[in-house]
């Protein structure tokens, strides 16, 4: 990945603005389609397999009337009137009638209709419309939500205060006000300071922005065509900025440095996305599988903000490895730090008596007593998740509104008018279908309900036109979010095995508020598997990156602790109402979703601390082996970084909680709040800490789970190594270049092998079939050469294996009693195996071409000719020819033929015994065959001549038994 990174770093490096031209196009593309197609925001709360969900979609089908979104019209008489009295009866009415003709209004219940519930409240001062749509929320245009509140006009002129309230009304506004700006300008505040440049300082919040438009772009897109809801975009945006940001600051920190140390600005970009971007890929992929991770819950609405948010971070991902290094193209050394400058101080103090900076001042002091400062950040994080067990989850409503919005003035209303519950009533489903006296059992079901403590009032059961299905309307004391309508709920789901055995009618419950609770419910239960998934994860990642049992364990406990303590402050402040007033926060239920969305994002972040600390600390201690000198090496010079990147994230959340939405508040809060505990107490206190209590031990791992776990370069060892391998392998012209190379296996290496061979040259390797094959395929790029340096046309090996395999064909012959193929068969399948994916039919031409040339080689060299006379023999062979007829010569010039056909920089070809009697006529052939530029690399039997390539240059590789032998 290291390697892949460095190439696609030096690109952006080298064609900044073809990279930025693509981006500004990306940009524009995802944001003209998603505004021009007009996608709306829809509040779907649908949950399949609860108990309400299936009550709600059976109703749809044989009750649909009552099946759909629900409103309610609420009005207010002034003090000391009636809303019965003449004037605002009338109005109420004539409202009823405007209801009724608004496209998608199924039916309107108004308080003196014959049918009415408890409508109209004690005091006479409030009543309500209860509206009812042909759709679910979803479905309901704003057409005729705007039709429905126009209707308020009516109450309006008649001198009553009027509210609209229920589902239909849900926020679905998305906008940023002046707090988020603010959010972003002390980010970029933190920039300045941290880099003392606003060159510097302007690129990570650029790339940011951009990255989040394109994000926000893609999400309006799809809610053109799927149900998306509003919390779903500033979720994007709040979380891109936030990555955004600190993604582009690991990368633009490891560049400055570099630069302060006389680096070249394009290998220094390179550099720098391929080590400090490979760890930033890392980070996003962990918080993109978090996010996805949400899919398993199986909740529709959250998978969708967890896919939204996971393409935010995957889009703040590839702006930080494209559009960033096309950014340090464009400033080029304007990027450096001045002389003298705390940047440059900073950048250049290597050795420990070098700056002391704040971080190492830290570090000296945590490992003065670790221990001490273990058992403290464990107990403040201890402490702040207590809390957490009195957590108490719930969905948006009308009640968690903006106060002085039009559905909180209408919750109000019915709260002060009729009691908290009514602004929550349940619908109960019953089943008759097996009864004869429906009304009978309807009032014996709603007396069993009635008599339950915390049921406010039941309304007379409403069997359906078909009468299979009946519906009993239920409104409980106690508001919808309050835990006490929980308990209602499932006291009356208590009472359907009782009902179903005496009369023989199942029940469920359903409506707005049941599926709120079902919703909690499941999220509550999926909280802890959740975790232990998430947790999971982070131990096999860290395992793989960091080659250590102490270190995954470490990071996964440390993780658990800031996200609980999160959780616990989280529940404090909203749940409990502390410092509620001084965050503009009313307290109530935590938001249903937000302890897994915490630990999805918050699982990320704290990965990528833990990267950007430990990978330095780990990279010290394999050269020193000194466990304490390792922690202050790799601290000192991620502290400042790491503590930049949580500042930014704190301010960029925490400036979504004053003024952001009601739905909103609560995520932004824990997340500043997790970020704060897992940055500045777990990884920068705990981490070190724990890992100078462990000493020798933190980097203990089993040899066989050494064996077993793949190799990821975050630090980029591998880079390293490779452009060092690059730089000799520039060194010299050659198209093939052996340095003491080793080929083969490590218990049977064949070498150690020293040669240079031109372009167009052969090289012969001469030794056992089996040894010279390995040679030749190393060469080709097919297998990694032991040890040593080998490089063919420029291109190092191993690492750069996969173009070196591009350029170098292998032809492969075979014996003729083995083929079937005719000899343009054989062309031509071969120009198959390599025809390019936009090529739609194999050329023909190119066949034809190979075969005549093949054929006349084979000709002039069985006539005697040199290989550059003309000929004017018959072809000894043509395309029609069976393989199986041709003698060994002629099936070695078509296998030639074949790989030529590839059009490479170099064949490689094994000979075997069959042609050794006809050597002069082969390489005769052969000389004629290949281009002059194409390097031909050949297996043969010691002693076997090539005179006929002696003016192109010939080069013998013979490793001889001895150098095997001392190579094992």
């Amino acid at each position: 990945m290291a390697l892949l990174l460095h190439r696609i770093g030096r690109f952006a490096f080298r064609r900044a603005w073809l990279v930025i031209g693509a981006w500004a196009l990306a940009l524009a593309a995802f944001l003209g389609a998603g505004i021009g197609l007009g996608g709306q925001l829809q509040e779907s709360f649908a949950i399949p397999g609860t108990e309400s969900q299936e009550a709600i979609d059976h109703l749809a089908a044989v009750f649909p009337q009552t099946a759909g979104a629900q409103a309610k019209a609420v009005v207010e008489a002034p003090d000391g009137a009636s809303v019965e009295e003449a004037p605002y009866r009338d109005a109420i009415t004539a409202m009823e009638t405007e209801l009724e003709a608004v496209d998608g209004v199924a039916s309107v219940l108004g308080p003196f209709d014959e049918y009415a519930g408890d409508q109209v409240s004690d005091d006479g001062r409030t009543a309500y419309i209860q509206v009812q749509f042909d759709g679910s929320v979803a479905e309901v245009t704003d057409a005729s939500i705007e039709a429905v509140t126009d209707t308020g006009a009516i109450a309006d002129d008649a001198g009553l205060v009027v509210a609209f309230g229920g589902e239909v009304f849900q926020e679905t506004s998305f906008g940023l006000t002046i707090t988020e700006v603010l959010g972003v300008v002390f980010a970029g505040v933190v920039l300045v300071i941290t880099f003392g440049s606003l060159l510097a300082a302007g690129m990570p919040l650029l790339t940011a922005i951009v990255g989040v438009g394109l994000a926000f772009g893609g999400i309006s897109l799809v809610a053109a065509f799927a149900p998306v809801s509003s919390t779903a975009p500033m979720l994007a945006v709040m979380i891109g900025l936030a990555v955004g940001i600190d993604y582009a600051l690991f990368i633009l920190s490891r560049h400055r440095t570099q630069l302060a140390r006389g680096q070249d600005p394009e290998d220094s970009a390179a550099e720098a996305v391929a080590t400090a971007g490979g760890a930033v890929v890392f980070a996003g992929l962990t918080v993109i599988i978090a996010l996805l991770g949400l899919l398993v819950v199986g909740i529709p609405f959250l998978s969708v903000m967890g896919i939204g948010a996971a393409f935010a971070v995957l889009v703040a991902v590839a702006a930080a490895v494209t559009l960033l290094p096309a950014l340090l193209g464009i400033a080029g050394r304007r990027l450096v730090p001045k002389p003298g400058g705390r940047a440059h101080r900073r950048a250049v103090a290597h050795d420990e008596g070098g700056t002391r900076t704040m971080g190492r001042r830290w570090v000296d002091l945590v490992l003065k007593a670790p221990a001490v400062f273990l058992v403290l950040v464990v107990g403040v994080l201890g402490t702040a998740a207590i809390p957490a067990a009195s957590l108490d989850l719930n969905l948006p409503s009308d009640a968690t509104a903006e106060p002085g919005s039009a559905q909180r003035e209408a919750y109000d209303l019915i709260a002060d008018g009729f009691g908290p519950g009514s602004n929550g009533p349940l619908i109960v489903t019953v089943d008759i279908t097996q009864t004869t006296d429906i009304f009978g059992d309807l009032d014996a079901i709603g007396d069993r309900i009635a008599a339950l403590d915390g049921v406010a009032y039941v309304g007379q059961g409403l069997p359906n036109e078909t009468v299979d299905t009946a519906i009993i309307q239920v409104i409980p004391e106690s508001a919808p979010n309050d835990p006490e309508t929980k308990r209602v709920v499932e006291e009356i789901r208590e009472l359907e095995p009782s009902i179903q055995a005496d009369l023989g009618t199942p029940i469920a419950v359903t409506g707005y508020t049941a599926v709120s609770i079902d919703i909690s419910n499941r999220l509550n239960d999926a909280l802890i598997p959740f975790a232990l998934i998430v947790v999971g994860l982070s131990i096999v990642l860290l395992l793989i990156v960091f080659r250590s049992v102490f270190v995954p364990l470490k990071a996964a406990l440390g993780f658990l602790l800031s996200a609980f303590g999160a959780i616990g402050v989280t529940v404090a402040v909203f749940q409990w109402g502390w410092f509620a007033d001084l965050l503009h926060i009313e307290a109530g239920p935590i938001l249903s979703f937000l302890p897994i969305l915490l630990m999805a994002v918050l699982f990320g972040l704290a990965m990528d601390y833990e990267v950007f600390l430990v990978s330095g600390m780990r990279e010290e201690y394999v050269k020193t082996r000194e466990p304490r000198t390792a922690i202050v090496h790799g601290f000192q010079h991620a502290a400042r970084v790491v503590t930049a990147a949580a500042l930014i994230m704190f301010f960029v959340f925490f400036a979504f909680v004053p003024e952001g939405s009601g739905v909103i508040k609560g995520i932004a809060f824990a997340l500043a709040i997790g970020v704060a505990f897992d940055a500045f107490l777990v990884r920068m206190t705990l981490v070190p800490a724990a890992m100078a209590l462990a000493g020798r031990g933190a980097w203990w791992l089993p040899r066989w789970l050494d064996r077993a776990l793949p190799s990821v370069d975050i630090e980029g060892e591998g880079l390293r190594d490779h452009l060092a391998q690059a730089e000799w392998a520039a060194g010299s012209a050659a198209a093939i270049r052996a340095e003491r190379a080793v080929f083969g296996l490590a218990d049977r290496p064949v070498g150690p092998v020293d040669v240079e061979a031109p372009e167009g040259a052969l090289l012969l390797v001469e030794g056992e079939p089996v040894d010279r094959r390995i040679v030749a395929a190393t060469l080709a790029g097919r297998l990694e050469p032991v040890s040593g340096r080998v490089a063919v046309f420029g291109r190092p090996l191993p690492s750069d294996a996969g173009a070196v395999a591009r350029r170098v064909a292998i032809a492969e012959v075979v014996a003729g009693d083995a083929s079937s193929r005719t000899v343009g068969e054989q062309v031509g399948a071969r120009l198959d195996a390599t025809r390019a994916w936009y090529r739609l039919w194999p050329s023909r031409r190119a066949r034809r071409v190979w075969v005549e040339r093949a054929a006349q080689a084979s000709g002039a060299a069985a006539a005697g000719t040199s290989p550059d006379a003309a000929t004017s023999s018959p072809p000894p062979f043509a395309a029609d020819t069976p393989v199986s007829a041709l003698g060994a010569v002629d099936r070695t010039l078509v296998a030639l033929a074949a790989a030529l056909a590839e059009k490479p920089a170099a064949v490689v070809i094994d000979l075997d015994d069959e042609t050794g009697a006809d050597d002069a006529r082969l390489w005769a052939a052969a000389a004629r065959l290949v281009p002059r530029q194409v390097t031909v690399i050949a297996g043969v039997a010691p002693g076997r001549p090539a005179a006929a390539f002696a003016a192109r240059g010939i080069r013998t590789v013979r490793p001889s038994p001895a150098a095997q032998e001392a190579t094992r």
